[in-house]
């Protein structure tokens, strides 16, 4: 399988890219208000890129548990600068982490070349479209309200399967969709290793897959630690998405986790 984001194409049956993370957040559970400045943000995405990232991922409202929405306008304020500036000063392609159309709409003009939707297209039924009239890619991630599943595995894959039909009905290509299983979202933290334990599962929906981990409280509650010492319960779970040939990570540390990959991706190459 390969996606096309931007200029660039993935293919990800080979290999597993970095989706390297810039919070321009005050309150974002592992990095809040430290990049939410133009030199400290550019600064960052700097270091994303020599630390191995292929794509950066803004994000202007923190979807932690418990997260205070804020307003469209406050989080366009937010992230359309720096989605101005990386796309001026780095060539890479660039990722909103938002699920209001609106939001997306004011990346997307700025040259924002993928939507990753922490609702996979069904909070607002304006995304779809809007990410088809723009060409772009999307990552559609697995949520819900409450973690309340009369069958977990099975009804999260129904949950995706409504996610890529809402993407097909609007006309995306497929080279331009990749899922996310939601790790952290609508789920309790047995339900988030119980997915871990499955990542092949969502593979037979035929699209590359994301997995998004890193220093997540799932992380911290096992290994009872806060979220800057979580780095190494990531790279595990980083190890096993290679493993499952996922196409992508979205990480805080991209350097640890491309070191990661590299090993792993080595070890595989001599699997008989």
């Amino acid at each position: 399988m390969t996606m096309n984001i931007g200029n660039k194409v993935f293919d990800t049956d080979k290999h597993t890219y970095i989706m390297g993370i810039l919070n321009v957040t005050p309150d974002s559970f592992s990095d809040g208000g430290k990049w939410n400045h133009y030199d400290a943000a550019m600064a960052h995405v700097q270091q994303l890129l020599e630390g191995g990232s292929d794509i950066i991922d803004i994000g202007g409202e923190s979807t932690r548990p418990g997260h205070v929405q804020i307003t469209i306008q406050e989080e366009i304020d937010r992230i359309a600068p720096m989605v101005e500036a990386v796309k001026k000063n780095f060539d890479v392609p660039v990722s909103i982490d938002t699920y209001k159309s609106q939001v997306a709409e004011s990346a997307l003009r700025l040259g924002a070349d993928l939507v990753n939707d922490v609702w996979g297209f069904l909070y607002d039924d304006k995304m779809a479209p809007l990410v088809k009239k723009y060409d772009a890619a999307c990552c559609l991630m697995h949520n819900r309200e409450e973690a309340v599943y009369n069958d977990f595995l099975p009804d999260m894959y129904a949950d995706m399967e409504k996610c890529v039909k809402a993407a097909k009905d609007a006309g995306i290509a497929d080279d331009k969709i990749m899922l996310d299983p939601g790790f952290g979202f609508g789920k309790t933290w047995e339900m988030n290793l119980i997915v871990m334990n499955h990542l092949d599962l969502f593979k037979k929906l035929g699209y590359p897959m994301l997995l998004g981990t890193s220093r997540k409280s799932t992380i911290g509650k096992v290994l009872d630690l806060e979220p800057d010492q979580r780095e190494e319960g990531t790279l595990v779970t980083t190890v096993m998405a290679v493993q499952h040939r996922y196409g992508f990570v979205r990480v805080h540390d991209a350097e640890k986790n491309r070191r990661a990959i590299k090993m792993t991706e080595a070890i595989l190459d001599y699997a008989d």
